[in-house]
């Protein structure tokens, strides 16, 4: 792992021209000569490690498109020029890492497809029926309205049915089969 020293402070404005150059030269890091070169000589290797990484080349381009600029842009906290291509093989694992972070968390965060939708027609269609198979229900006799939406609609028992209405089971049955009978021939009818 490359070592990276911290940016060099603020130079005194008093020390000799001569001191500052060579002061430079020590605390410099890699030059853009020396990435140059290194983004020459290694380019293939690191798209080659990051294919290893990820799965598309467009990726893995962008991946070393991006650890470059980023050792471009820390170059002077390089202390050891040679290290350069270490911080570069290790920037590029960090941002395939990164890249497939982002993706499983986009994974997880799409929303589930939304079931099919009904058309406009359909829609329509079912609006109708459910108007025709009302005004099938207020054509039944009390009782058989009453057991048919008790037991279908409320989602009753027979027997919550029987003690709700004060009528027996065998009542409840009755009413219920003419009723659904009734019904049949309401909603066959043409309208």
């Amino acid at each position: 792992m490359p070592v990276i020293a911290p940016m060099p402070a603020a130079r005194p404005a008093q020390l000799p021209a001569q001191a500052q150059g060579a002061d430079e030269v020590t605390t410099a890091g890699t030059t853009v000569d020396h990435l140059t070169e290194t983004y020459r000589a290694h380019y293939r290797s690191l798209l080659g490690l990051a294919a290893l990484l990820l799965d598309d080349t467009a990726s893995c381009e962008d991946v070393v498109q991006e650890a470059f600029i980023r050792v471009h842009s820390a170059r002077k906290r390089v202390r050891d020029p040679e290290k350069t291509l270490a911080y570069l093989r290790q920037t590029v694992v960090n941002l395939s890492r990164s890249t497939l972070r982002r993706r499983i968390l986009g994974l997880k965060l799409l929303t589930k497809p939304m079931p099919d939708m009904a058309s406009a027609e359909e829609g329509a269609y079912d609006l109708l029926e459910r108007d025709a198979l009302k005004a099938a229900l207020r054509g039944l006799q009390r009782r058989q309205r009453e057991v048919l939406v008790l037991r279908y609609f409320a989602d009753m028992t027979e027997a919550q049915v029987a003690e709700s209405l004060g009528i027996s089971l065998g009542s409840v049955k009755a009413y219920g089969s003419r009723g659904i009978a009734a019904l049949r021939v309401a909603m066959e009818a043409p309208v």
